[in-house]
C-alpha cells in the first residue's frame, strides 16, 4: 500500500487499508492489480480524475490536426492559373495540410495522359522543399491524382547562451 503522501506503508490487510483511507476522508484505489500482492494507493480519486481530464484536454489542444486539401487542374492549364494554384498548394503545405492534386481529363484529353502526368510532376518539383509526393501519379477514373505530404521543417537552432567570462 502507498500512503497519500507517496510513502510506502507496506503489506496491509484490505480491511485495515480501507479503514485508514476512510479515517482520512480519502479513497483506496487499486493501482496495480496484476502485482503480487496487488498495490493500492490512498488518494482523493475525484481530484485525480479531474486532473487527468485537464491533462487530456490540454494534450488535445496541442494536438495538430491534419486535413486533406484538394486542388483540381486540367491538362491544358494556363500559366497564370497554374502559378496561382501552386501558390495555394505551397501555402497548404506550410500550414501542415496534406494536398491532393488532381488533373481532370474530358473527352479526347483521355488520349493525352502524359500531359496530365507532366503537370503533376511539375507541381511536385516546384513544391520540393515544402512537400513530397506520397505516391506516383495514378489514374482514378477520369482523374490523375498525386498526394503531397508536408515535409517536417527543421526547427531553427536556438542561439546558445554565451557566458561572459572575462
Amino acid at each position: 500500500m502507498i500512503d497519500a503522501d507517496g510513502s510506502k506503508v507496506g503489506v496491509v490487510p484490505v480491511q485495515q487499508a480501507l479503514q485508514l483511507a476512510e479515517n482520512r476522508g480519502l479513497d483506496l484505489v487499486e493501482v496495480a492489480p496484476q502485482a503480487n500482492p496487488p498495490v493500492c494507493r490512498i488518494m482523493d480519486y475525484g481530484k485525480y480524475r479531474y486532473q487527468q481530464q485537464k491533462r487530456d484536454k490540454e494534450a488535445r489542444k496541442k494536438q495538430k490536426t491534419q486535413t486533406i486539401k484538394e486542388i483540381k487542374m486540367r491538362p491544358k492549364i494556363d500559366e497564370h492559373d497554374y502559378n496561382f494554384k501552386v501558390k495555394a498548394i505551397k501555402e497548404f503545405l506550410r500550414e501542415g495540410h496534406r494536398v491532393k492534386v488532381s488533373v481532370f481529363f474530358r473527352g479526347r484529353e483521355m488520349s493525352f495522359l502524359d500531359k496530365g502526368r507532366e503537370v503533376l510532376e511539375r507541381v511536385a518539383k516546384e513544391c520540393d522543399g515544402l512537400g513530397k509526393p506520397e505516391t506516383e501519379p495514378k489514374m482514378e477514373g477520369r482523374y490523375m491524382r498525386i498526394m503531397l505530404v508536408p515535409v517536417q521543417q527543421k526547427a531553427e537552432a536556438k542561439p546558445s547562451k554565451i557566458s561572459d567570462e572575462d
